[in-house]
């Protein structure tokens, strides 16, 4: 029959290719309506197959395929294949339903779990079953008995969009013979019994045949054992021989030999008699013949059970090595195998799915579903064995979770509920934490924990007592009774139910190594009732009984040390929690119990946590984190406090997260019951109220904190007071107010206020708990009353969005021992001030309205003041500014009031501010670089003769074909691209016997860079490329370095075929495009650099493609007339030609000065301008005290280093107001709102965003000028030296302040306005000017006339990589006459020294100009100019080019002062005569001694503009040397940079043969210069290069 579809389908369904394909139309809005039916009705055998050619994630449900009798020409369709009657048979995921109605429920593959790309068919056997076909393989009979004309059903359902027809006809020979023997075998089983393996004793396994060719003894006769059909995943029958008739495959041969093994020692566990045998007998049970459970391994020939083991059954003869008749064999009981070990009944929940040899169950669909996840032993449980599991998945969506008991019921017989608690007869279940019979509530309270707060890990066992007893057990402790009397026979159960997703049954059962954890989820329970005292604890000092300790019962991963001072995390890089540790004894009141943090790594996000407990360690089974504990536990996390893993306060002081090692952390219970936390010895405030007495100390080593050591008393700081006067111990970077002098230092909130206020932070910070339940009673005072004058100012830090009304404030009389707090403030009716709304009331009556500031508009972030005046007048001040007179004739002794109400929840005192100085300056606004294009106007692209080991390359570059395997097909682009430039291929062969498909991006590799044999170089596939940042986009997901970075970008690639075009570019805002069939999809990724490689992954079914795209013709517009200034003089041979437009728009400058608050380490000076750390290497944070108009750059010059530290300062921009902001120690500890560039990578809130971004900041000389600007489209840039490193970042908010973080070695930075000379500002632009003469112009190129770079503006210092060569120089002892005198005329092209210049990668000189390339990844070291050489206007307007050389001719090269021959350099070729096709021949030896001067040819000397093709490893060899100050060895090369005469050589094509690109901006036919001017080369510079 035609492989094609019915005409007649669906609503939704639209037909193409010849009737082949059919897509559902909305796939995203509409999930049936998708039938479609064969366009003839199926013959026997032949399969109808479809593949999968697209799929959506909106639905759940996917493709279902079957046959029906229906014809399609008069079919009412109906909206899904389920609902089709009348003769139809339908697979829909793992079961099988007719006319709509299930008659199996686990059947073959899941359709829902296919792929696109995966194939499926539907076929009618010869003998009317029904077969369904996944990717060639057979699963086995559906169903039986179909009539003929049937014809094939296909429906897209859910997820499945589209399908097309790939054939229908009948399997292949080989398929054919599997089924024809499957067939002929199922027919034999009515005739046959099933008989299983026996045990057979370990030294009795000599051969795989004697444990394959066991056969069933019954009555002394051997019967034969039905092979499985394919669709069984656990093969656990033998067949009686391996003849090849009995087709077993390779997969069930080896599960068949695995079970064989297993059964052999499990046997062995559960006693099931001698090893050497155990027994075999008829089933005599009467479960049917799809019951694949297994029973004990032993028990007599009539079925009576026995736990022995030791079968009493005929044995008949077998093969068996053994003597005295073979294995001894026992019979099988109950219906069940003798393969005893305990698994899951292969007959489950409808969305149950097996797997681990029927050791682990799982729920499919976990988020979707949260029943139907029943499963049962595969036989029922032994006097006194324990059933246990481990909870391997558990989801955070349902309520409930695991349940499990026992029930009566076979497995074989049970009509599966959705839920085992629906059963209402002979099940008894643990649900919760009580007990459930027969689906009624027996206990309610049966243990002290609970199922439903169980975690991944934790275990959960159940044991059938021989008094008829049933007990559970939770991580091994034994829970006690359940229920007195159960049946005798039971089958445990499991209902995966809710939150529990995965479980494994567990025959390991050690306890031992679990009771560490068993109260992880305990309810309130006392730590001491009903637990006896171990016999053995701790006892950490028996001298000092009362010193504090750590318990030597601490987390899985922590350890004690240095006698019970010190708790750590060996391996706290390889894991994050299990760091709990716990006091040794209780704390005493006002027992303050303090840890130092010795150790910490940078690998985890968040850090040491810190609390008491009211569970003894000594019985306290730790887990993971103490917040997962329930009951009895208060705990600080990060700068919030937890009591039973509930957050109770959100800020509340000093963040824990931010601590560094040497840091101090403590708590201590008060007397009155209060807790209180320390940071650094400064005190928190209290965190808790009511807590009991003999609570222990708890420190939880979680995150980055890897090891603390208890302090002693000495080191303890002192309690603090509640006094309501005087002044309270602060951190050194807390705000306060100081528009009352010194003394407003003091002011604080008063530890008096309503019922539902809190007071934290050292009395700065007021919140109301309980915030979305309660809206009052949340008054505050301050602690004193305000002088005249005085402004008491409060920032409002959280609001809700749940209440009417918000924040009131205002002023009283009354003394706060003296106010009864009611529940708002307005309800006093004496000697009260308060501002509501826009209402000023006195006494709660209103005496105005419409007052010029409505509180409940206010937000977080605003502001509010109130100050009474020398006259007695109240005032209120939002955001600084003064609202007017609000009321007169106040008492002189008033106190601020704070009423929390409604929507406002927190507020803290900050510093007053009046409004800020904006009056503006013009700062210096540099150019932008100029970006370089490709001369040459549409030649077609090329592919890179580097590529992966099973690529080759064809039409001179231009295809790519794959020519093995399904990997290793990685190519790129033979160029970098240019800015705007797309790189297309086209697809010309693709193999669908593969899945996946191209994979395409951009990437930082340079092809040049990978060694010669592609094998070593590259990994097999893109998403493995990782040693240089590689952006991809794979199906339709894109991948930074293989790590996903957005899913459902675009159409995905794996839908491309024959024909289909694909594209990529990267784009002018530092954006990576990809383009399908011409088509934009968008932004890709951002922040992607400028020098990149088109590459693409030849990967799965795409095999062969072809470039169809060309470089991009250079814009006529885009060159312009080279500038007369330089922006730069860090190069001085080198011009700049700045792009039109390139610069930011001159906008109105904003005057930027340092805010006042900064890190505790930091010095202003200079009106704020200049700032400096003076201690230490942190605590240096800086942030502007205006914030950053758009356009407007910002810029600093770097004053000071010290090179005692490592690392350096970073910088970026911080998106809230600093006013209220409390410094960490280092910039990337800030976590909201941050945008920060650190080294050379960009981090949002403290996660890496971009790598390789601009230079490394760390190697950052002194006088640097850095900068940040934010464009027009929110965009951030960093400025270097004035030159822009492009798009850091994107959604910059509005406002955004500056940072800076003077870490490391930078100590100092000034502000650079219009009057401090910059890097390539004006000032530089003059000097340079001014050295110059009339004469150093041509032709308007600007021309230094000692061609050096102007000592002020030398790059890095510090570079380690100049360090490095300078060292190799001095090894090779040139004498220093060669060589400049000032050492800073010498430049490094290392990566980050040619960033900071911003140096381009080509220039031009000479006259008339020629390209030339800077020699990157070398250092220069500037030769002297002998006196005779010409150094007049006309000499300066020769050519740069590169001469590679060998070690051993330096110094005969240097003594001549020029290139000559017989230097042992390659390039200086010997007399030649020109007979050779170019012109040239080989040398012949000794040929310049051995001609007369007549005959001599003038020795040629090979140059080259770019340092890629003399610096080729056969121009300039290389040599290995030790380093005198690191002692590694290193490779160096070594050459020259030199001035060429124009006209004194000749272009010509590379010697080297070499077929790709050696040079991006230079032709391989124009790569090489010929000279044979003795007097037409000037040595300019030694360049040495170090490996």
């Amino acid at each position: 029959m035609a492989a094609e579809l019915h005409p007649c389908s669906g609503k939704l369904i639209g037909l193409s290719n010849s009737n082949r394909t059919a897509q559902r139309n909305q796939p995203v809005q509409e999930f049936n309506h998708g039938l479609v039916l064969s366009r003839e009705p199926l013959k026997d055998r032949d399969v109808f197959t479809v593949r999968i050619d697209k799929k959506v994630n909106s639905w759940s449900g996917s493709i279902e395929i079957g046959v029906t009798s229906l014809d399609p020409a008069g079919l009412d369709f109906p909206s899904s294949a389920t609902g089709l009657k009348g003769g139809s048979w339908i697979v829909s995921g793992c079961s099988v339903l007719r006319d709509g109605r299930s008659v199996l429920e686990e059947y073959g593959r899941d359709l829902d779990q296919l792929s696109e790309g995966d194939r499926v068919g539907i076929q009618r056997s010869t003998h009317g079953d029904l077969h369904l076909w996944v990717n060639g393989q057979d699963c086995g009979a559906a169903a039986s008995g179909l009539p003929t004309g049937l014809w094939a059903v296909v429906d897209l359902y859910g997820k499945c969009t589209q399908v097309t027809v790939v054939s229908c006809e009948p399997p292949s020979l080989a398929e054919r013979d599997t089924e024809r023997e499957t067939v002929e075998e199922r027919e034999q089983e009515d005739e046959e019994e099933e008989v299983v393996v026996c045990g057979v004793r370990e030294g009795e396994f000599g051969g795989l045949t004697s444990a394959v060719n066991l056969a069933a003894a019954t009555n002394g006769t051997l019967e034969e054992v039905p092979v499985l059909p394919p669709t069984h995943n656990r093969p656990d029958k033998f067949p009686n021989n391996l003849e090849p008739e009995t087709v077993l495959t390779e997969h069930q041969l080896f599960d068949v030999l695995n079970n064989a093994i297993v059964s052999l020692y499990r046997s062995e566990d559960n006693g099931g008699g001698d090893l050497g045998g155990g027994g075999i007998g008829r089933d005599s049970g009467t479960g049917s013949r799809g019951d694949r459970g297994s029973s004990s391994g032993g028990g007599s020939v009539n079925g009576n059970s026995s736990d022995s083991g030791g079968g009493t059954g005929n044995t008949g003869s077998v093969n068996s090595p053994a003597g005295g008749g073979g294995a001894r064999l026992g019979a099988v009981t109950g219906g069940m195998l003798t393969n005893d070990a305990l698994l899951f009944h292969e007959k489950c929940g409808t969305l149950i799915k097996l797997s681990n040899n029927n050791k682990t169950a799982e729920r499919r669909r976990p988020l979707d579903e949260f029943n139907n996840g029943v499963v049962m032993t595969n036989r029922p449980l032994r006097h006194n064995e324990m059933f246990e599991i481990r909870i391997d998945k558990l989801v955070d969506k349902w309520s409930g979770s695991i349940e499990i008991g026992v029930t009566t019921h076979n497995p074989n017989n049970l009509d599966y509920p959705a839920t085992m608690t629906n059963l209402r007869s002979g099940t008894i279940m643990m649900s919760g934490c009580g007990i459930l019979t027969n689906g009624k509530g027996t206990r309610r309270e049966y243990c002290e924990f609970s199922l439903d707060e169980l975690q991944e890990g934790d275990h959960i066992g159940l044991m059938h007592k021989a008094s008829g007893a049933l007990h559970f057990y939770i991580n091994g402790i034994d829970q006690g009774v359940a229920a007195a009397q159960t049946p005798a026979v039971v089958y445990a159960v499991v209902d995966l139910y809710g939150m529990a997703v995965k479980v494994t049954i567990v025959h390991n059962h050690n306890h031992s190594d679990r009771l560490r954890r068993n109260n992880a989820i305990m309810r309130a329970l006392s730590p001491d009732v009903g637990r006896p005292r171990p016999a053995h604890s701790l006892t950490p000092d028996p001298d000092t009984p009362d010193r504090l300790l750590f318990h030597s019962n601490c987390g899985q991963k922590a350890a004690i040390i240095s006698e019970g001072r010190t708790a750590l995390r060996p391996h706290a890089t390889d894991d994050f929690n299990h760091g709990v540790v716990l006091s040794g004894r209780p704390l005493h009141s006002n027992e303050v119990f303090q840890v130092r943090i010795d150790k910490m790594v940078d690998k985890w996000a968040g850090s040491i946590e810190i609390g008491v407990t009211t569970h003894n360690p000594a019985y306290l089974q730790l887990p993971s984190t103490m917040t997962n504990l329930r009951s009895g536990t208060w705990m600080m996390t990060g700068n919030g406090v937890m009591h039973n893993g509930t957050t109770i306060l959100d800020e509340y002081g000093h963040n824990l997260d931010r601590l560094k090692a040497g840091d101090t952390v403590g708590v201590v219970r008060k007397e009155d019951g209060s807790l209180h936390f320390f940071v650094n010895g400064v005190a928190q405030g209290p965190a808790a109220w009511n807590v009991p007495p003999s609570v222990y100390a708890v420190v939880d080593l979680y995150g980055q904190a890897a090891q603390a050591t208890i302090m002693d008393d000495v080191d303890l700081p002192p309690l603090p007071e509640d006094s309501s006067e005087g002044p309270t111990v602060m951190s050194p970077s807390s705000p306060c107010s100081v528009a009352g002098g010194n003394s407003a230092n003091d002011l604080r909130f008063h530890q008096l206020h309503g019922t539902n206020a809190v007071i934290t932070n050292g009395g700065r910070t007021a919140l109301r708990q309980n915030c979305r339940s309660e809206f009052n009673d949340a008054i505050v005072i301050s602690n004193r009353c305000l002088r005249d004058g005085e402004l008491f100012e409060i920032v409002i830090q959280k609001m809700v969005d749940r209440w009417s009304g918000s924040i009131e404030a205002g002023v009283t009389a009354i003394r706060p021992e003296e106010l009864e707090f009611p529940n708002t403030m307005t309800d006093i009716d004496y000697d009260t001030w308060m501002l509501s709304g826009t209402a000023i009331m006195q006494d709660g009556n209103t005496m105005r309205n419409n007052y010029g500031c409505d509180l409940d508009t206010l937000t977080t972030g605003s502001r509010i003041g109130m100050m009474r005046s020398a006259t007695g007048d109240l005032h209120y001040y939002i955001n600084g500014v003064d609202q007017g007179v609000a009321c007169t004739g106040l008492p002189p002794e008033v106190y601020a009031v704070i009423d929390l109400y409604g929507q406002c929840v927190q507020v803290s005192i900050t510093s007053s501010s009046g409004p800020q100085d904006n009056s503006l300056c013009t700062s210096n606004i540099t150019e932008r670089s100029f970006p370089i294009h490709s001369p040459v106007a549409g030649v077609a692209h090329r592919l890179h003769s580097k590529h992966g080991k099973n690529v080759v390359l064809l039409g001179e570059g231009c295809q790519a074909v794959r020519v093995g395997g399904y990997a290793h097909g990685i190519v790129f682009s033979a160029k970098e691209l240019k800015t705007d430039e797309l790189f297309e291929v086209k697809i010309d062969e693709v193999d669908d016997q593969w899945s996946g498909s191209l994979h395409m991006g951009l990437t930082t590799l340079a092809p040049p860079e990978l060694p010669s044999c592609p094998m070593s170089g590259l990994s097999p596939t893109l998403t493995q490329l990782r040693s240089k940042v590689t952006w991809l986009l794979a199906g339709s997901e894109v991948r930074r370095n293989g790590l996903l970075q957005r899913q459902n970008y675009g159409a995905s690639l794996d839908r491309l075929t024959v024909g289909n075009r694909v594209g990529v570019k990267r784009c002018s805002d530092d954006t990576m495009h990809v383009l399908i069939d011409g088509e934009d999809m968008g932004p890709a990724a951002t922040a992607v650099a400028k020098n990149v490689y088109a590459v693409l992954d030849l990967y799965g079914r795409v095999t062969a493609v072809s470039i169809v795209s060309s470089s991009v013709l250079e814009d006529a517009g885009s060159v312009k007339a080279p500038s007369l200034s330089s922006d730069s003089c860090s190069e001085g041979e080198e011009d700049r030609m700045p792009v039109e437009g390139g610069e930011p728009a001159l906008v109105p400058n904003t005057v930027m000065a340092f805010l006042e608050n900064h890190g505790k380490n930091i010095q202003l000076s200079h009106e704020n301008l200049t700032a400096a750390r003076v201690s230490s290497y942190n605590q240096g944070l800086l942030v502007t005290a205006q914030p950053l108009p758009r356009q407007q750059l910002f810029q600093f010059q770097i004053d000071r280093l010290n090179a005692s530290w490592t690392s350096s300062l970073s910088l970026g921009v911080i998106g809230h107001s600093p006013d209220r902001l409390n410094f960490p120690s280092t910039a990337c500890c800030l976590k909201r709102s941050v945008w920060l560039l650190q080294r050379d990578s960009v981090f949002h809130n403290s996660l890496k965003i971009c790598e390789n971004y601009g230079p490394n900041l760390d190697t950052c000389p002194e006088g640097t000028v850095l900068g940040l600007l934010v464009d027009g489209n929110s965009c951030l840039h960093l400025y270097v030296n004035g030159m822009d490193q492009g798009v850091a970042a994107q959604d910059i908010p509005t406002p955004c302040y500056p940072l800076i973080d003077l870490y490391g070695q930078c100590e100092q930075v000034t502000i650079v306005t219009n009057n401090v000379a910059t890097v390539g500002g004006e000032g530089i632009k003059a000097r340079c000017q001014g050295d110059m003469e009339k004469a150093d112009m041509v032709d308007g190129i600007k021309e230094s006339v000692c061609w050096m770079p102007h000592p002020e503006v030398n790059p890095n210092k510090t570079c380690e990589y100049q360090a490095l060569c300078s060292r190799f120089k001095d090894l090779l002892t040139l004498p220093d006459g060669y060589f400049n005198e000032d050492a800073k005329y010498n430049l490094c092209y290392c990566e980050s020294c040619h960033k900071l210049r911003g140096d381009e990668s080509y220039y031009k000189r000479g006259e008339p100009p020629r390209d030339y390339a800077l020699p990157f990844g070398w250092c220069r070291f500037a030769l002297r100019i002998k006196p005779h050489c010409d150094v007049s206007n006309s000499f300066k307007q020769w050519h740069i080019a590169y001469h590679g050389t060998s070690v051993g001719a330096l110094r005969r090269t240097l003594d001549h002062a020029q290139l000559l021959s017989g230097t042992s350099s390659i390039f200086s070729v010997s007399p030649v005569k020109m007979e050779g096709p170019n012109g040239y021949s080989e040398p012949e030896e000794n040929s310049s001694n051995s001609l007369p001067d007549r005959d001599r040819e003038v020795p040629r000397v090979q140059l080259s503009p770019t340092m890629r093709y003399s610096g080729l490893e056969m121009f300039a060899p290389k040599v290995q040397f030790r380093d005198p100050r690191s002692h590694c060895c290193h490779q160096a090369q070594v050459g020259f940079q030199v001035c060429v005469r124009p006209g004194s050589y000749k272009v010509g094509p590379q010697t080297l043969g070499a077929i790709e690109p050696l040079d991006p901006r230079f032709s391989n036919t124009e790569i090489e210069w010929i000279t044979k001017d003795q007097g037409g080369t000037l040595l300019y510079g030694l360049l040495i290069r170090v490996e």
